[in-house]
């Protein structure tokens, strides 16, 4: 047997926590979801004014992080490089929205525990506030 890593609820609250702070330092109007590395929901923040859109496309992108164990960059790069057919990869409804950046693994000691995804203000921010989120928990290596 292996020893497996796991996110705590005490671990997924430090994210959001942090993750919410880093949004609301710049001013950018966020939803931001986190999932475990099944990809199922752990914790959801729509902060006030966050537009409706953004409510999918966070857990979409996070659901798709913890997927692939890849920053979802990866996805709209491929997407963007003109190879479309990798939306079907996962299902029309599991993908939704997760082919832009801002879904962002979070990994320990090599091993994908779950994923925060972010939507509402670019892209590159997005991700950028999934990483202070997850920076507050797990140390860069």
């Amino acid at each position: 047997m292996k020893t497996k890593f796991a996110l705590t609820q005490s671990d997924v609250l430090q994210i959001a926590a942090a993750a919410q702070a880093h949004a609301e330092k710049n001013n950018w109007i966020v939803s931001i979801a986190i999932v475990d590395d099944g990809g199922h929901l752990m914790h959801f923040t729509r902060l006030d004014g966050a537009p409706a859109t953004t409510v999918e496309i966070s857990q979409a992108k996070a659901r798709m992080s913890s997927y692939t164990t890849r920053e979802t960059r990866f996805v709209e790069e491929v997407v963007n490089k003109g190879r479309t057919s990798y939306l079907s990869v996962l299902g029309v409804g599991a993908i939704r929205g997760a082919a832009l950046e801002g879904g962002v693994p979070i990994t320990v000691e090599g091993q994908c525990v779950g994923a925060v995804g972010v939507s509402g203000v670019k892209s590159i921010e997005d991700a950028e506030i999934a990483m202070a989120g997850i920076a507050a928990v797990v140390k860069a290596a």
